[in-house]
């Protein structure tokens, strides 16, 4: 049981993906059809064999949590590729848009799920005063909100879009959180993060925040957590915001 006192949390930041929605899975299968192709057809030009990529192993490890052109590097790295620098940026670029395409095509065609546990949590949190933002590295988040049924229960918003236009840099960075709080106008300390990603766990325990939730199970070796639950029905709130205690800056 993770419990978030109000008494001294004003606002909590979810990570988007895998945290509030079921999204992650999407991001996942859809990577899978990009690199696997890509994979398929270097191994044709190079007379070589391939090894597909693997959603339980090489999404976790190279992509999830990371900017699209960085997770498909890392990811071709490990597989031995290093693409020259007018490749890195041609075939990056590409992938990137290709694996956008592909994602917002499935989600207006099938939707997006929000996690019950997290709606909840968002009613009680709001309910109490809280302020409450959200966090993604995709240029789809506000799309992804939206079909979720969430956007009018997220005061703030940081994501791939907005961070490029700032020039914040990405998760481990803290960067995109500390924006979140500005914009929210609270300290880090009387903030909580709530995340699912070890990029995004990184980047609360180096902005300091008040109180970092790691869902869905251990955090990594190196990042040391407040708390952690394998799912939002285990967060209590307790206590209550005073009104009018922090003025939103969108």
């Amino acid at each position: 049981m993770a419990v978030i006192d109000l008494h001294r949390i004003a606002a909590v930041i979810f990570e988007t993906d895998g945290v509030l929605t079921d999204t992650a899975r999407v991001h996942a299968a859809v990577w899978k059809r990009v690199l696997d192709a890509y994979l398929r057809r270097h191994a044709e030009r190079s007379g070589t064999s391939w090894r597909p990529f693997e959603i339980r192993e090489d999404y976790l490890r190279h992509v999830d949590g990371k900017p699209r052109v960085d997770g498909a590097r890392g990811f071709l790295a490990s597989r031995g590729i290093v693409l020259d620098v007018e490749e890195d940026r041609d075939v990056l670029a590409g992938m990137a848009c290709l694996k956008d395409g592909l994602f917002l095509a499935e989600i207006r065609h099938y939707g997006v799920a929000p996690f019950p546990p997290a709606v909840a949590l968002l009613h009680d949190l709001r309910h109490h005063g809280a302020l409450t933002g959200a966090v993604s590295p995709s240029r789809n988040c506000a799309e992804i909100l939206h079909r979720a049924g969430l956007s009018g229960m997220i005061d703030v918003r940081v994501d791939g879009v907005s961070a490029a236009e700032s020039g914040l840099a990405p998760m481990p960075d803290p960067a995109m959180l500390l924006e979140i709080a500005r914009r929210l106008d609270v300290q880090p300390y009387e903030t909580a993060v709530i995340a699912s990603t070890t990029p995004a766990l990184r980047a609360a325990v180096k902005g300091h925040f008040g109180l970092v939730i790691a869902l869905g199970g251990p955090s990594p070796a190196d990042v040391e957590c407040t708390e952690t639950v394998n799912d939002l029905s285990a967060v209590l709130v307790t206590g209550r915001v005073p009104l009018f205690a922090h003025t939103v800056h969108p």
